[in-house]
């Protein structure tokens, strides 16, 4: 660790700010898109008056770093000054060595690239325990006290900015900055609830017991058992929950039927898992990601 920062971290937050600079770089500064939250006023400032990005994104950061150090604390400060320096050193070199492809003509193919891109980059820095500053601290506050996903407050803040833009966008580019933004909303959520899914299982059968040892004994997985009484018959009876890879679930399946055809089986999605068999192996090591 280096100033209290974990190495895999810093590196990770490197390549976001590689992956969202290059983006607003090449799909939107050279297609004329907007962008939400304070990216969007540095790209009003870089349109309007000729500002550079890479400056007015420090400078804008600057009072923020304040809140990010009194009410994040002083690791997610360190990585939020990490995120921002490294968002304007990536800025400065892209416009310095940039890649012209503009796609005016296609501005669909314009919109979904800078969604993708920024989307990516910035879930990549937030699920790594960093911000790139700026709606990005407000969101991760929102997020960490409200409980309301970063994306949706990012979506809302990114929307007040872009209507501010139509001073230099045509409604038509504005659109597509819409469709931009919610596309990188959606990747960001994505990324947050994790790239991994898995499938929680709950099971309620008359044959609950043997249906927990041939889960234990053939598939490996663990099972819970809760109380539970029905409210029509008021028969107490037990419960099972068990969570599976998606790729194991048909398995699951053929092995509740097998036991009891008649079986109830509610399946619902698990966007992250943390655990034994997910996270951490039998010794409660951490399992390499």
């Amino acid at each position: 660790m280096i100033f209290g920062l974990k190495m895999k971290n810093s590196l990770f937050i490197l390549l976001g700010a590689a992956i969202f600079a290059f983006g607003l770089v090449h799909f939107n500064m050279q297609n004329n898109l907007a962008e939400g939250g304070f990216t969007g006023i540095t790209l009003l400032l870089y349109f309007l008056f000729g500002l550079d990005p890479a400056i007015t994104n420090l400078a804008l950061n600057i009072p923020l770093f304040f809140i990010g150090w009194k009410l994040l604390g002083r690791q997610m400060f360190l990585y939020t000054v990490l995120g921002t320096v490294a968002v304007s050193m990536f800025l400065s070199i892209f416009q310095r060595y940039m890649i012209h492809m503009p796609l005016q003509h296609d501005m669909t193919l314009a919109a979904l690239f800078a969604g993708v891109f920024i989307g990516v980059g910035l879930g990549i820095i937030f699920r790594y325990g960093g911000t790139t500053g700026g709606v990005d601290i407000i969101a991760r506050l929102v997020y960490k006290y409200k409980g309301i996903s970063m994306g949706k407050t990012m979506f809302a803040f990114d929307a007040a900015v872009i209507t501010l833009s139509l001073i230099y966008l045509s409604y038509r580019e504005a659109m597509y900055t819409l469709v931009a933004v919610f596309l990188a909303a959606r990747v960001i959520d994505f990324m947050q609830e994790g790239g991994y899914a898995a499938k929680g299982a709950t099971i309620i059968s008359e044959k609950s017991e043997e249906i927990a040892n041939r889960i234990l004994t053939e598939m490996e997985r663990g099972v819970t058992v809760l109380k539970g009484r029905g409210s029509y018959t008021k028969r107490d009876r037990d419960v099972l929950y068990c969570v599976v890879a998606k790729n194991e679930l048909p398995r699951l399946k053929n092995v509740i039927m097998s036991v009891d055809p008649h079986a109830f089986v509610a399946v619902t999605d698990v966007h992250d898992v943390l655990g034994e068999g997910f996270t951490l192996d039998e010794q409660k090591r951490p399992l390499e990601q």
